[in-house]
């Protein structure tokens, strides 16, 4: 589907700073960038993490991330290349590809694994964790697989070509719709010398991801494997410049504005939760069954 002109009156967010990442492993080993860390989580809630992967050296990602636990989130991970096999203590399994996605509720808790199924090639992708309510932090585990088919997308007067993973953009709605935390996750591919805008409310937490080339957004310039945190400054919604082409991620989410208490792979409210999940999970509650006890 092809949108029609370029939007220019919209007023955009001004970048508030720009973060590189930090390298790291994780799993068994496997190397990535860490681009929304722990002491961000305030700043950018509802969403607690963002790893991006990018590794064309088996030896880097081959380990995979062999079985472990999460509670209390949604995991959201997007391929761009690569194969990667879910397995999950609930029964669930999907293979992950170029261009799709899975969504993961954790809830209650479970334990997965993400098992690359090559043996050479690019691995690359980014895994975006969501932070849950308070309420909803002991829902029943869920998992969806979303072929590359199943993520809606559109083409805009500029050539500019958005997939649209969560939320919606310009009248497309995306592959998943949450309440509480209304997620906007878009894929955002620019040919040189385009311009894309995307409203976002102004009270939502936004940041930008660039993972090919470089985009400007009001004036600030915002490298390959940056990400710009978007100021809260008012402006109901981001204007994207490319001189070169270029690709980036979009994401934005309403704040839970709720306490966050964190160990590892679990994410609660308090840190009495935590005791009780690691309790949970050393008494096995995590396997094959959701536990519902706060």
């Amino acid at each position: 589907m092809t949108m029609n002109p370029r939007t220019t009156s919209a007023p955009s967010r001004a970048v508030e700073r720009l973060v590189r990442g930090l390298p790291t492993s994780d799993g068994a080993g496997v190397k990535l960038t860490r681009v929304l860390t722990q002491d961000l989580q305030r700043r950018l809630d509802p969403f607690l993490m963002l790893d991006a992967f990018r590794n064309d050296n088996p030896d880097d990602y081959m380990a995979g991330f062999p079985d472990h636990p999460h509670r209390g989130f949604e995991t959201v991970t997007y391929m761009i290349a690569g194969r990667m096999r879910h397995r999950d203590s609930v029964g669930n399994e999907g293979l992950l590809g170029p261009g799709g996605a899975q969504w993961m509720t954790a809830g209650g808790g479970l334990i997965h694994s993400e098992l690359p199924e090559q043996e050479d090639g690019l691995m690359e992708g980014f895994q975006l964790w969501l932070n849950l309510p308070a309420r909803n932090k002991m829902v029943a585990p869920s998992y969806r697989d979303i072929p590359p088919e199943a993520i809606p997308e559109f083409t805009n007067a500029d050539g500019v070509r958005v997939r649209i993973i969560a939320g919606a953009s310009h009248g497309t709605a995306g592959a998943v719709e949450r309440p509480d935390t209304e997620p906007l996750y878009l894929d955002v591919h620019m040919p040189a010398n385009s311009r894309f805008t995307q409203p976002i409310p102004a009270g939502h937490n936004a940041f930008t991801y660039t993972y090919r080339g470089g985009v400007s957004i009001a004036g600030t310039m915002i490298p390959d494997r940056h990400m710009a945190i978007l100021d809260n400054d008012g402006a109901d919604a981001v204007v994207i410049d490319a001189k070169e082409a270029s690709r980036l991620l979009i994401v934005a989410g309403k704040p839970l504005a709720e306490p966050i208490a964190q160990y590892g792979p679990f994410i609660m409210n308090t840190a009495e939760e935590i005791q009780r999940t690691l309790r949970d999970y050393r008494d096995g509650l995590f396997e094959g069954a959701s536990v519902n006890r706060l």
